[in-house]
């Protein structure tokens, strides 16, 4: 692998393992910036802390191995790299895509320019600002890697 494709996927890695790491928190218990990311998780809490651990616990587990299996398969210390490969490429578009149009459709609603009324601020800042970016930053590292290490044709 050329070692100019490493360093994206490093910071892909990282920050995947940021939101890997926020999740598995919230599971944990602890509280600190749950109000940034809106109803989902706030609504788990209703049902329990079991629930909450539970669910956040298999969404932090899926985030980090999201992070973690491009960087195995990129040391070839996957089976099928093919296959570990193209799903990195769905991954890494999709992340693109989600946290790009969510920080778009969040900076529009905190402008104004999206009508969305009773909206909760602390959440909308959280996407604006910090959770959708950071995917947008993960889908778009993963994708420089995978670009720049795709096998040369000849």
């Amino acid at each position: 692998m050329p070692r100019v494709a490493l360093s994206p996927l490093q910071l892909a890695c990282v920050l995947g393992l940021i939101h890997a790491a926020f999740s598995l928190y919230w599971a944990l218990g602890g509280r600190w910036l749950l109000e940034t990311v809106g109803q989902g998780p706030r609504e788990l809490l209703k049902s329990g802390p079991l629930s909450v651990g539970a669910s956040l616990g298999l969404i932090a587990l899926f985030k980090a191995a999201a992070a973690i299996l491009p960087v195995l398969n990129g040391q070839d210390r996957l089976p099928w790299p093919k296959l570990w490969r193209g799903i990195s490429w769905v991954g890494g578009v999709f992340l693109i895509l989600y946290g790009g149009v969510n920080t778009l459709v969040a900076w529009g609603v905190l402008s104004g320019l999206v009508a969305s009324p009773g909206y909760n601020r602390s959440a909308m800042l959280g996407h604006a600002a910090l959770w959708d970016p950071l995917f947008l930053l993960w889908g778009a590292a993963l994708v420089l890697h995978l670009w720049l290490s795709r096998p040369v044709r000849t």
